[in-house]
C-alpha cells in the first residue's frame, strides 16, 4: 500500500492541489487527465444539445436519417455508440445491415433500405449503408462493374427524392492514416475482448489500401451534392472525430453553415 506524507496532505484545500499532489506522486499525468476531462466536458454537452434537438424531431414529426461510413477500424461502431447513447430509444433505431438474403439479392438494390427508412419522430443511424455498392462491394468483387456503374448512377437521385420528401439525411465518412488503422487493426488481434470486430474483409483493408482511396474519392466526387453533401472527418484521433461528428450532426440539424466547424472535417458536394 502507497505511503502519503500527512503534513503534505493537510495543505490540500483546492481540487488543483489535489491534482499536483497525485501528479508529484506519480499516480496522475495531470496533461492527460486534462484531455480527458475535457473531452468527457464538450462530449456531455454536445449530447445534450443532440437530446435537445430530438425532442424538436419529435414534436414536429420530422424524419433524420444519419449515414456513417468509413475505412475499416475508423470508429463507427464507437461513434455512433456515443450519438445514440443518451437520446430516446423508442425514436432511434441503428440499423446495421447483414448479408443480403438470397431473396434480397433478387431485389431492386435499394429496397431492403427502403424498409428502414425513419417515421414521423424518428432517426435512424446507418452503421453502413446502399454505399456498400459505392466502395466495399466493387473492392471485393461482390458486384459487377456494370452494377456498381448502375448504383451510381441512381444513388443521387433516390437521395434527392428522399430530402425532396422531407427526410433529413447527414452523411459522414470517418477517415484515418494508413498507419493509425493498421495499429487499430493489430490491436484488435491482440485484444480478445476486442476481437469480435474483425472480419474477414478487415484483413485485407491493408493490402487493398490504394483501391479503396480510388473507390473513395469516386464516392465523394459522384454521391456528393448541394442537397446531400458527404462530410469526410480526416483524424486519427477517436475522441476528437467523435466531437467533430456530433457537431456535423447538430449543425445540419439546426441549418448552419459546415465548413468551419473543424479544420479535419471536409466538405464534398
Amino acid at each position: 500500500m502507497a505511503e502519503y506524507d500527512l503534513n503534505e496532505l493537510q495543505k490540500i484545500h483546492e481540487n488543483k492541489d489535489v491534482l499536483n499532489y497525485l501528479e508529484q506522486q506519480g499516480i496522475l499525468e495531470i496533461k492527460k487527465f486534462n484531455d480527458v476531462y475535457d473531452y468527457e466536458k464538450e462530449l456531455y454537452g454536445l449530447q445534450v444539445k443532440l437530446l435537445e434537438l430530438q425532442y424538436e424531431i419529435i414534436e414536429k414529426g420530422k424524419r433524420v436519417l444519419i449515414i456513417f461510413e468509413g475505412r475499416d477500424a475508423a470508429g463507427k461502431g464507437g461513434t455512433i455508440g456515443r450519438v445514440a447513447q443518451y437520446l430516446n430509444p423508442k425514436k432511434v433505431r441503428i440499423v446495421a445491415l447483414p448479408k443480403p438474403t438470397d431473396e434480397e439479392a433478387g431485389q431492386w438494390y435499394f429496397q431492403r433500405y427502403i424498409k428502414q427508412l425513419p417515421n414521423a419522430g424518428e432517426i435512424v443511424i446507418f452503421d453502413r449503408s446502399w454505399y456498400n455498392r459505392a466502395v466495399v462491394e466493387p473492392v471485393f468483387g461482390f458486384c459487377t462493374k456494370e452494377q456498381h456503374e448502375l448504383f451510381m448512377s441512381q444513388v443521387p437521385e433516390f437521395e434527392k427524392q428522399l430530402i425532396d420528401d422531407g427526410i433529413i439525411v447527414i452523411k459522414l465518412f470517418l477517415s484515418i492514416s494508413k498507419e493509425e488503422q493498421a495499429e487499430r487493426l493489430k490491436e484488435r488481434q491482440e485484444d480478445i475482448l476486442k476481437r469480435w470486430k474483425i472480419g474477414t474483409l478487415d484483413q485485407q483493408a491493408q493490402e487493398k489500401w490504394d483501391i479503396y482511396t480510388d473507390y473513395i474519392e469516386n464516392l465523394f466526387k459522384q454521391t456528393g451534392s448541394k442537397k446531400s453533401p458527404w462530410f469526410e472527418i480526416v483524424k486519427d484521433n477517436k475522441k476528437k472525430a467523435r466531437l467533430a461528428a456530433f457537431k456535423v450532426i447538430i449543425n445540419a440539424l439546426v441549418g448552419t453553415e459546415q465548413e468551419q466547424v473543424d479544420s479535419f472535417i471536409k466538405k464534398h458536394d
